[in-house]
């Protein structure tokens, strides 16, 4: 009599329980409602993570040859479909469609450029350009430009603003997560006062120690960003020259970033600063004043690929990671992609599937 009274008092099971809430911990949390799943976030709040530091950039041309970034096409109506979403629920303005004006510096890589733009599948990312529009007055010359249609996410903004609506539906717990306390059962699992079917791992860089997926091939990069002011110069637009400069509101800039591999700390360095302060002194021909210099690692993977799907011994346990510097892009379509896999048994994209990776 007693353990049946004892299981009519416990709490029924959540569907899932999610650990972080960084990007994707956010993206997934929001489509798992949408979805109409039950879940609890767990998240102590790090200040490291890269998605507190990120730009937010979605450029849908990358790298010094000029290719298109992997799925861009299908990546580009999922995140406006979210981002625009959430900006309705949440009250706050989330996704800026902005230009991004590419610099060129020889005629190698003018030649490049065009020839990469004459390519089947370009033109929707291509915009006019006869210079680098508000940035011709306040960078070195270069021999030619590059204009695309690009877009900047508030990653930081989101966050808090779902942080916020998760603290007040009582669905978040401010806490760091301890894997020792973590019980594994054949109806789920437990969490301290938590119980839920699944859990799902979306700890950014920590997922390097998580004692389950640390066999997945994480390639932590910590990168550092100054936040510049520049009197009297306003632009809405972004700027790759070697580095990428984007807004950051009223005349301060997100300037960035190197990249360093096997961190030993979170914090900025005096190499990071010599490296952008270079960068610096080559392109910019106008005074302007540092605010700020920050940090953060990032997951990577050797691929450049998410990490989605099911742990190959226990079911139960799930992953969503590895996003990267691509996060503000890949985030919205992988995050439905995940939960479609998890609640419908919509297969993931083989690309991303952690089953590419087996365990050793």
């Amino acid at each position: 009599m007693t353990s049946i009274y004892n299981h009519l008092l416990m709490p029924p099971a959540l569907d899932f329980l999610l650990i972080g809430q960084g990007l994707a911990g956010t993206l997934l949390s929001y489509e798992l409602e949408r979805a109409g799943a039950t879940f609890h976030v767990i998240d102590a709040g790090h200040r490291g993570a890269a998605s507190a530091v990120a730009a937010g950039i979605v450029n849908p041309i990358t790298g010094a040859r000029f290719v298109k970034s992997w799925l861009i096409d299908e990546l580009l109506p999922q995140l406006e479909t979210t981002y625009r979403a959430l900006e309705r629920e949440l009250g706050i303005d989330i996704l800026h469609q902005r230009s991004i004006y590419r610099a060129l510096f020889t005629a190698g890589e003018e030649n490049d450029w065009l020839s990469r733009t004459a390519q089947e599948g370009w033109s929707q990312h291509l915009l006019p350009s006869s210079d680098l529009g508000d940035f011709q007055a306040i960078v070195q010359d270069t021999h030619g430009q590059g204009r695309l249609a690009g877009a900047q996410v508030k990653v930081a903004a989101l966050i808090r603003a779902y942080r916020q609506r998760l603290l007040d539906r009582q669905q978040l717990h401010e806490a760091a997560f301890d894997p020792q306390h973590l019980e594994l059962r054949a109806d789920g699992l437990r969490y301290g006062a938590f119980h839920a079917r699944q859990i799902v791992f979306c700890e950014g860089y920590r997922g390097q120690d998580n004692p389950w997926f640390s066999y997945l091939p994480f390639q932590v990069v910590k990168g550092e960003v100054f936040i510049l002011e520049i009197p009297d110069f306003r632009s809405d637009d972004i700027l790759k020259y070697r580095l990428l400069m984007a807004p950051q509101g009223a005349d301060h800039y997100w300037l960035g970033a190197n990249y360093e591999r096997r961190p030993a700390d979170d914090q900025p360095s005096a190499r990071g600063r010599t490296f952008l302060e270079d960068k610096l002194s080559h392109m910019l021909r106008v005074p302007y004043r540092e605010v700020a210099h920050r940090a953060a690692i990032r997951p990577a993977v050797a691929d450049r690929r998410p990490l989605l799907g099911r742990h190959p011994d226990h079911p139960q346990l799930v992953i969503f990671n590895g996003l990267g510097a691509k996060g503000s892009s890949l985030g919205p379509y992988f995050a439905r992609q995940l939960v479609d896999h998890l609640l419908r048994g919509q297969p993931l994209h083989p690309a991303a599937d952690i089953a590419r990776h087996p365990q050793k």
